[in-house]
């Protein structure tokens, strides 16, 4: 028998794997996160939601170390993140010391209001973005 917080992951897994992810990926001004696959070596494009300040970008993963593009991110931390339409090259950092739920509060409201229903254990990520 699984318990309720591994059948919310997996349900919500499943529908961004197949649904939401590839039609969202699409959208020109989209946020996306692209790091390298940890095993593949592949380029992994994910939508987020996050916000820029300064060279500094927050996001928050909604499945904490379980997400595989954190997991992606452990393997290898540099990453690129589309802002607006623009790539910028960048450095990721786990913040397991952060406050995953006040970092939400700071970030656009529809995607932490997403990531506070869909998500189980929160982890804030943060990207140094080059130059």
């Amino acid at each position: 028998m699984t318990s309720p917080a591994e059948r919310k992951y997996r349900v919500a897994t499943a529908l961004q794997r197949r649904v939401g992810n590839p039609l969202v990926r699409r959208m020109p001004f989209q946020t996306l996160l692209e790091t390298t696959g940890r095993v593949s070596g592949l380029p992994r494009t994910t939508p987020v939601g996050g916000r820029r300040a300064g060279d500094t970008f927050w996001l928050v993963s909604e499945f904490g170390e379980r997400s595989q593009y954190v997991r992606n991110i452990k393997a290898d931390p540099r990453v690129r993140v589309r802002i607006r339409g623009r790539w910028h090259t960048g450095t990721a950092h786990l913040m397991p010391d952060d406050d995953p739920v006040a970092r939400l509060r700071s970030l656009p409201r529809l995607n932490s209001a997403a990531v506070r229903a869909i998500g189980a254990e929160l982890l804030t990520v943060r990207v140094d973005l080059d130059g």
